[in-house]
């Protein structure tokens, strides 16, 4: 089957089956090309709430989908492909959560909406990078601040409100890999463009860059700027959408190896596969579902 038939029986059975597909910035293009919504994980998973759509083909990490799922419990929730899982992810569980906190009486855990549905059971707050600086700032100056499972976009929060923070020792392998190194070598390359990067990046990789923002955040930024040439320090799938959008400026990525293999997973086939099949539901059990919205709605309030 060529692509084109592929994509044409995607579109025939989300009809069939009342299905909406969302894809995360950072999947492959040929999945965004098929999905209603592309964004990042808790823009999708609340616009997965809002649609009359019974059944939700999430084209992202497992957490992506399980947020969706904590957001919409009666919906049937579909994870193309199970084994795309998020190593960040799962650098912290709610277990050894609950063990570090007691080094901590008192302190308030703050976690990144990129974890899991387990790891979210234990935690007072959530936050995404776009509204972690204001989730952050809102908790009292006497307060302890737990902040997992990311240390990078722990420190660099941390940096900008001047607060000192328990960071846990977790992080985004890709986000990792971009460098100082890279940045300095890429501003000598293109002069005129503007460095935009990921919050997940190294504080060191931050300070050097333009803007540091979300992926909504970047496609905010690039849009509203003058300049014609950006460079991008983030998931290599994010300059997809950001070309898609922008047609007429140039998008550079900071590194050829800033590539999320678990994103990159998912494929068209998996889609249609998904829709056909039904596979993978995501299960929580009804107490996992009301501990991990706690924290979630806490944040949307």
């Amino acid at each position: 089957m060529n692509t084109e038939s592929i994509k044409n029986k995607i579109f025939e059975l989300k009809k069939e089956k009342n299905a909406i597909i969302l894809a995360h910035n950072y999947v492959l293009g040929e999945v965004q090309e098929v999905a209603d919504f592309c964004g990042d994980s808790l823009e999708l998973s609340r616009k997965a709430a809002d649609i009359p759509e019974k059944v939700i083909v999430f084209a992202g990490v497992k957490f992506m989908a399980e947020t969706a799922k904590i957001l919409s419990p009666e919906k049937t929730v579909l994870h193309p492909v199970k084994e795309s899982g998020c190593p960040m992810a799962d650098m912290a569980s709610s277990a050894e959560l609950k063990e570090f906190k007691k080094k901590y009486p008192g302190a308030v855990a703050v976690c990144y909406v990129n974890s899991t549905a387990d790891l979210k059971t234990e935690v007072d707050i959530c936050c995404t990078s776009g509204n972690a600086e204001k989730i952050t700032a809102g908790i009292p100056v006497n307060k302890q601040i737990i902040f997992l499972p990311d240390k990078n976009l722990g420190a660099n929060i941390a940096k900008k409100l001047n607060r000192e923070m328990i960071l846990w020792d977790g992080f985004c392998p890709t986000h990792m890999r971009i460098t100082s190194e890279m940045i300095e070598r890429k501003g000598k390359e293109f002069p005129d463009a503007e460095t935009v990067v990921h919050l997940e990046c190294l504080p060191e990789v931050v300070d050097m860059a333009d803007a540091a923002l979300s992926t909504s955040g970047m496609l905010r930024y690039v849009r509203e700027s003058e300049a014609k040439q950006f460079i991008i320090g983030t998931e290599i799938g994010m300059i997809y959408r950001l070309q898609k959008e922008n047609p007429e400026k140039q998008f550079i990525p900071i590194s050829e190896q800033a590539v999320c293999m678990n994103m990159k997973m998912i494929e068209l086939e998996d889609i249609l596969y998904s829709l056909e099949n039904m596979q993978y539901k995501i299960e929580l059990d009804e107490q996992t579902i009301k501990n991990a919205k706690r924290p979630i709605l806490k944040m949307l309030e």
